[in-house]
């Protein structure tokens, strides 16, 4: 039972190689002189080849057998609050990385709360860029001398090369998504 399962994960791992290359079957039989029938069969997981044949489509595929069998693990795409890690500075303010693994990324989302009168510290000017969402309140975004100020509803996008921090000068909390590209936090 367990060699049908092998099988049919080597048949579908050379499907999916032979679509990614764009050869059909007759064209991948005819490289590696078998019929287009066995690598139907192959493909399907009927016939087990043998590691003479497995090896010769492997590299008629272009890969290599370390890359043919290197387990991946599923590309997480959902996260959950579950997930999240959170920090809490002196003034109540909230830092979320709701992408717990985002460092890994070329973006690194954040969920902020930002209570009132507070602001985040002044950030050095660095490569890349930033975005934001203001969900709920108002904030002002200070880059180099000048300030804009941000309501709900509205976003802000700008390059990092100027010193730069948010600060909220209103009565009430202000929530926002903040992503930086790449991740600096």
């Amino acid at each position: 039972m367990e060699i049908d399962i092998i099988n049919k994960q080597i048949g579908k791992k050379i499907k999916d190689l032979r679509h990614q290359v764009g050869l059909t079957q007759q064209e991948l039989a005819d490289r590696t002189e078998l019929t287009k029938g066995y690598i139907s069969q192959l493909e399907h997981g009927l016939v087990a080849p043998s590691v003479i044949t497995l090896l010769d489509l492997i590299e008629c595929l272009g890969t290599t057998p370390s890359d043919f069998f290197k387990e991946t693990e599923p590309e997480q795409v959902v996260f959950t609050d579950e997930g999240f890690f959170e920090k809490i500075d002196e003034g109540g303010n909230s830092i979320q990385w709701i992408v717990p693994t985002a460092q890994k990324n070329m973006m690194e989302p954040l969920l902020v709360v930002l209570q009132p009168h507070q602001k985040l510290e002044k950030d050095t000017p660095h490569e890349g860029e930033e975005f934001g969402y203001v969900i709920s309140g108002r904030i002002r975004l200070h880059l180099g001398e000048k300030y804009y100020v941000v309501k709900s509803g509205e976003s802000f996008y700008y390059r990092a090369d100027r010193s730069h921090y948010i600060e909220n000068a209103s009565a009430k909390p202000a929530k926002y998504i903040w992503v930086s590209t790449p991740p600096t936090f």
